[in-house]
């Protein structure tokens, strides 16, 4: 019969883009049917996980199932976007923001800087360790915590090459999912003209190292050790970006902004304005500024990572023209 509903998953397809449809648990409101799509995580002692775009791993009971299949990978992106891959997209996001110091295991990356962000100090956990899961694991919580400082792992979900099945693996291992962001990306020159349209004429200062009326803007640090500064001035090309304070003179800032110029990438980050200043286009004239530099050295994409509840951002950025790619999560080791 056409159109029937069948279960047409099994644990084979671990590791597998999949759409479900369940009962959900009929409580005191009884019982219906819901959907879950993303990719096949386990399935295990009855007990079937999918970990969806966002990096939310959804437990369903087996015998809850109602119907299931396979599915294609998501949907290109929009044709006015970049083609970027996720490996490429994260392998150019940690040149733009390079740890104090980093060591090999296998394919990751274990990273440092005293503390100084998570990304600084977090295993970029692209292919594989070279080692079995647990042992590897092992061997990242000793080498942070000889350096005094939490393990963390990073790991991308919601594109094609991210890691969903570790993600899941470090959840059912206790590591605890900290903080979750978006990679997002767009044109360079939509967000030239987007900027340039709704920003401020006012003056915007460019800068190749960070001064200390630009450390006293940002918010990601008090008094900046030697850790921030390398890792705020490190990538390939660097700019920092200043609207002076009102009055002339003032120690802070209004706005600042980083854009990081890598090939065919510019990076931004840090754009952040005084709150007193907000809503008169000074985080505009800021991505104006570092994308007209950006484009002048050569760069035709942009990409940037905003935390998940930094609402203000996104909204900003949305204007803007940046659309998601992925998403990347913090996983913490258990305490103890």
């Amino acid at each position: 019969m056409s159109g029937r509903l069948e279960v047409r998953v099994t644990p084979a397809d671990v590791g597998k883009r999949v759409s479900l449809r369940s009962m959900t648990d009929p409580g005191d409101t009884g019982a219906h049917l819901t959907d879950t799509v993303g990719v096949l995580t386990s399935w295990t002692a009855g007990v079937v996980c999918v970990t969806r775009k966002n990096g939310v791993a959804v437990r369903i009971p087996q015998e809850r199932l109602v119907a299931g299949k396979v599915v294609p990978p998501a949907p290109a992106r929009r044709r006015d976007l970049p083609a970027a891959s996720f490996t490429e997209l994260t392998r150019v996001a940690a040149r733009g923001w390079p740890p104090v110091e980093s060591e090999p295991l296998g394919e990751w990356t274990l990273r440092a800087s005293g503390g100084f962000t998570r990304r600084a100090n977090s295993v970029l956990a692209l292919g594989e360790p070279g080692l079995p899961l647990d042992a590897a694991l092992e061997h990242v919580t000793a080498w942070y915590a000889r350096r005094a400082l939490p393990a963390y792992v990073q790991v991308g979900t919601g594109a094609e090459g991210a890691d969903e099945l570790l993600a899941a693996a470090l959840a059912e291992r206790g590591w605890v999912r900290e903080v979750s962001a978006e990679v997002r990306i767009a044109g360079l020159a939509p967000v030239l003209d987007a900027a340039e349209e709704a920003g401020s004429e006012v003056a915007v200062r460019l800068d190749r190292a960070p001064g200390a009326a630009w450390l006293g803007r940002y918010q990601r640090s008090g008094e900046p050790g030697p850790e921030v500064l390398r890792v705020l001035g490190g990538g390939p090309s660097v700019w920092f970006a200043t609207v002076p304070g009102a009055p002339a003179g003032a120690a802070r800032p209004a706005a600042i902004g980083r854009c990081v110029v890598d090939g065919r990438w510019a990076g931004f980050a840090a754009v952040e304005v005084n709150p007193d200043r907000r809503r008169q286009g000074l985080a505009h004239a800021v991505m104006a500024a570092l994308a007209r530099q950006a484009l002048a050295e050569g760069a035709s994409a942009g990409y940037l990572q905003v935390e998940h509840d930094n609402a203000a951002a996104l909204g900003l950025y949305t204007r803007l023209g940046f659309a998601p790619h992925h998403t990347y999560h913090h996983y913490r080791a258990p305490r103890g």
